[in-house]
């Protein structure tokens, strides 16, 4: 009786521990500055595709923005209940998956519009069959062609679990190794909450590799006193090679590293190599001040004072501020 007491005294003590703990932890939850804005759905952007499938004898297509990766060879296209195309796909268990480049846009935000039941979409897209038996569209940089291997269906949604029978690719989006290079494939991509289309394309790190290259830093954004410059130097042609390997040099640090140099992209003339001009944009006059007096900069300007035969600064008004270059590194 004493021990069975003992024993359930103890329990309560570690359990009382134990809830104190938890609501210890609880509290420091609170202290956070993030706000708790409900069961948001929030996994976006997401690439924009065009799936592509037969449906009763005729070839359509859907834009689909909703699609995952499950494991390393299985992908999950989630497809609302009410689309016309779901029953072809059903039926043949092929579909493919058509990413969207800028230039297809269009007629992907029609197909996206109007519905294969009432409407034929089958020649809005030029297209060949792939050799796993589903169409292919010519204008896609880069196409799936999938074999549906599960449908889950959730409530509204039939979700499709397809595995990948051929991957086909532009010969543009790949590198001298025959890879996919996403900076060349510049995929569009879907944000759900606001119905927009976002672009991609930039490498800003290489992957568990940042600390032996770093990639681009995030840009602030342009403000009012942001400066627009073209620099003009002329270089005596004795140190043309060597001022170039400072230039590079400068405008990579530059770029990889301040987040207030937007552009930093320097060209030389063809008849005259000699001649360089450097187009520059800074996000602030701030920016460009810390600029000037980074050690990189100094290295510049101190190695080759002796090498400029001539420097003029030239600052340009935009004529349209919303068209910017958009300036990255490899």
């Amino acid at each position: 009786m004493v021990r069975n007491l003992l024993t359930a005294l103890l329990l309560f003590g570690l359990l009382s521990c134990g809830i104190a703990e938890v609501k210890t932890h609880k509290s420091n939850i609170m202290e956070t500055e993030k706000q708790n804005i409900g069961s948001v759905l929030a996994l976006y952007p997401k690439p924009m595709t065009v799936i592509g499938a037969e449906v009763n004898g005729k070839v359509n297509w859907l834009v689909v923005g909703h699609t995952g990766i499950i494991g390393h060879d299985r992908i999950l296209v989630s497809m609302s209940k009410s689309h016309y195309t779901n029953q072809g796909i059903k039926e043949s268990k092929k579909l493919s998956v058509n990413l969207v480049s800028r230039e297809m846009l269009p007629k992907a935000d029609y197909v996206g519009s109007v519905s294969g039941a009432s409407v034929d979409k089958s020649e809005v897209f030029e297209y060949h069959w792939g050799e796993n038996g589903t169409p292919v569209i010519d204008a896609s940089p880069l196409t799936m062609e999938c074999d549906v291997v599960d449908i889950y269906e959730t409530e509204g949604f039939d979700n499709f679990v397809c595995s990948i029978a051929n991957t086909y690719a532009a010969p543009d989006v790949l590198d001298d190794k025959g890879k996919l290079n996403y900076t060349r494939l510049k995929p569009v991509l879907f944000e759900f909450p606001t119905y927009s289309y976002l672009a991609t394309g930039e490498i800003i790190g290489k992957c568990l590799n940042l600390d032996k290259q770093p990639g681009m830093c995030a840009k602030e954004e342009m403000t009012v006193d942001g400066i627009v410059r073209l620099s003009k130097i002329e270089v005596w042609p004795q140190f043309l090679d060597e001022y170039i390997k400072y230039v590079t040099e400068v405008g990579e640090i530059s770029l990889r590293t301040e987040p207030g140099v937007l552009t930093m992209y320097a060209v030389s003339e063809k008849e005259n190599p000699c001649k360089i001009t450097i187009l520059e944009t800074y996000s602030s006059k701030e920016a460009y001040d810390r600029h000037i007096a980074s050690a990189h900069f100094r290295k510049y300007k101190q190695g080759t004072q002796h090498m400029v035969k001539s420097l003029v600064l030239s600052d340009q008004t935009p004529l349209n501020p919303a068209n910017r270059v958009n300036n990255f590194i490899e």
